[in-house]
């Protein structure tokens, strides 16, 4: 505690940032402007979140904050694709991706910087990086959305590679281009081998699956009875619950650790190309600290994950949750997945 009042004194923070509840290292945080600073600076984030999900808070981060954030937005897996490919060039500072397996990819290429400990440290281990180069910014449980119309949780299988067997022809929705699934899909990858990720997608497609654009597409099929079950994040009903409380979907986790109750994070990362490594770690901070954990809990449903923050009451607690031995940093062979997924799509 007397290295926070230190902190507190030093104004190395905005007051959003010192509402981590964590003892802050001085030495960690030294590098970070006050307000006054900030002003006349310019952050570039390149963002797989979805503007209407993330603006919100980062346009309250350019307020609190006086630092300008310009932002590129796309998918997950397209724009960590793009930073590959841009390398040493790439213009963006900050990495703010969907799920661990693009920030993996990266760290592996050398393009993440290793993080502060504070931030570091204001998360479950089980939620970061274990070389300290990316960190989860909030929870995301995979989940089975199904119409309670129709079924009810003694209907629903144990297991989600059930959904193969033909008794769910025609029933199925996903979102083949989210990159949430395609972190999913390499998690069965990374546990039970690439011609098992092959054969579930394979039967999937064989019982008819409908391809959405995107969850929030799957769930709206799934209520308006396109579709009895759709392979979603959990926070997608929650969104729709606000504005139809009578929608007949309800979220079905599986019994024991299959696979299927994969809990993935969005986190971020810095470049290490970035010359405003300042900004980028004010960034992350301020996402991490009580202001944009309670943004995350109450507007978009997901799970907080800065330590000793609760999640919307009406989630499942994440400890309720049982989940398989996955350790997300081995999530990132994105691109063999993509290639595997592209070639069942095609053929």
């Amino acid at each position: 505690m007397n290295r926070l009042r230190v902190m507190i004194a030093a104004g190395l923070l905005i007051a959003a940032v010192l509402s981590v509840v964590l003892p802050l290292p001085a030495k960690d945080t030294r590098h970070l402007l006050s307000k006054a600073e900030a002003q006349d600076t310019t952050l570039t984030v390149y963002s797989g979140r979805n503007e209407e999900l993330v603006g919100p808070i980062i346009e309250q981060f350019e307020t609190d904050t006086g630092i300008e954030v310009e932002v590129r937005y796309g998918g997950t897996s397209a724009l960590a694709l793009t930073l590959l490919e841009e390398g040493e060039n790439t213009e963006a500072d900050v990495f703010f991706a969907q799920d661990a397996g693009a920030l993996g990819l990266l760290a592996n290429a050398g393009m993440l910087d290793t993080l502060p400990n504070y931030i570091l440290d204001s998360v479950e281990p089980r939620f970061r990086s274990a070389d300290g180069l990316w960190v989860g910014i909030t929870g995301r449980a995979r989940v089975i959305a199904y119409n309670t119309e129709v079924l009810s949780e003694e209907d629903l299988p144990a297991s989600i590679f059930d959904f193969t067997d033909p008794a769910w022809q025609g029933r199925i929705g996903f979102a083949p281009t989210n990159a949430s699934f395609h972190s999913h899909l390499t998690a069965i990858r990374v546990s039970a081998g690439d011609d098992t990720m092959r054969e579930f997608v394979t039967g999937l497609l064989a019982n008819g699956a409908l391809a959405y654009d995107n969850n929030a597409a799957a769930v709206a099929g799934v209520g308006a009875g396109e579709i009895d079950v759709a392979l979603v994040n959990h926070y997608y009903l929650f969104r729709m619950l606000e504005e139809n409380p009578d929608l007949p979907v309800a979220n079905y986790y599986f019994p024991g650790d299959d696979i299927g109750n994969l809990i993935n994070v969005a986190g971020a990362g810095i470049l290490t190309t970035s010359d405003s490594k300042p900004l980028a770690q004010q960034f992350i901070a301020y996402l991490l600290s009580r202001t944009g954990q309670t943004y995350f809990a109450g507007e978009t449903f997901e799970y907080p994950l800065l330590i000793g923050m609760e999640a919307d009451e009406r989630l499942r607690p994440l400890s309720e949750i049982e989940t398989p031995d996955v350790d997300l940093s081995d999530l990132d062979d994105l691109e063999a997945t993509l290639e595997i997924l592209d070639e069942v799509l095609n053929q």
